[in-house]
C-alpha cells in the first residue's frame, strides 16, 4: 500500500504592502501582523513608502489604492490579495475559502473594488490635502 505525504505548500516569504498613513488600513494590518508574528509565519508587512515598488511596477498611487500581496514571487491586487492572506493567516482560512467560491469571490470583489477601496482612498486623499495645508510656510 502506498502511503502519500499530506500536502504542504512551502512557503516563500509573504510581502503585504499597505498604507500606513490609513487609520483603517493599519489597524486591520497590525492584527494580521500580531497574529502571523505570534505564529511564526513567514509575511513581511511593509508601508508603501518603504516598500521597493519600483521592482513590482507600482507607484505610490497605485500603491495606495488597494492592498497588494506579493506571495511566491507573483504581485497580487486588490480583493485576491486579502484572499491570499487570509489563506495563509490561521483563524482567517475559513474567510478565504467561503469568500474565494464562485459568485461570492466576484460580489466580495465588486464591494471592495467599487466601494471600500475607493473610500478608503479618497480618505487618504483628503488626509494629504490637509496635512499640505496644514505645512508650515517657509520664508
Amino acid at each position: 500500500m502506498r502511503r502519500f505525504a499530506p500536502y504542504v505548500r512551502v512557503m516563500e516569504e509573504t510581502e503585504v504592502i499597505y498604507n500606513a498613513s490609513c487609520p483603517i488600513c493599519s489597524r486591520e494590518v497590525d492584527g494580521y501582523r500580531r497574529l502571523s508574528t505570534s505564529r511564526g509565519l513567514a509575511i513581511r508587512y511593509s508601508d508603501l513608502e518603504q516598500a521597493d515598488l519600483a521592482r513590482w511596477g507600482l507607484s505610490t498611487e497605485d500603491a495606495a489604492r488597494r492592498l497588494h500581496v506579493i506571495r511566491d514571487g507573483q504581485l497580487i491586487a486588490g480583493f485576491p490579495a486579502f484572499l491570499a492572506l487570509w489563506a495563509d493567516l490561521p483563524g482567517w482560512r475559513w474567510l478565504a475559502r467561503v469568500l474565494g467560491a464562485p459568485g461570492l469571490r466576484h460580489l466580495a470583489g465588486l464591494g471592495y473594488d467599487w466601494l471600500a477601496a475607493p473610500a478608503l482612498y479618497a480618505l487618504h486623499r483628503r488626509r494629504l490635502k490637509r496635512a499640505l495645508h496644514k505645512a508650515p510656510v517657509s520664508r
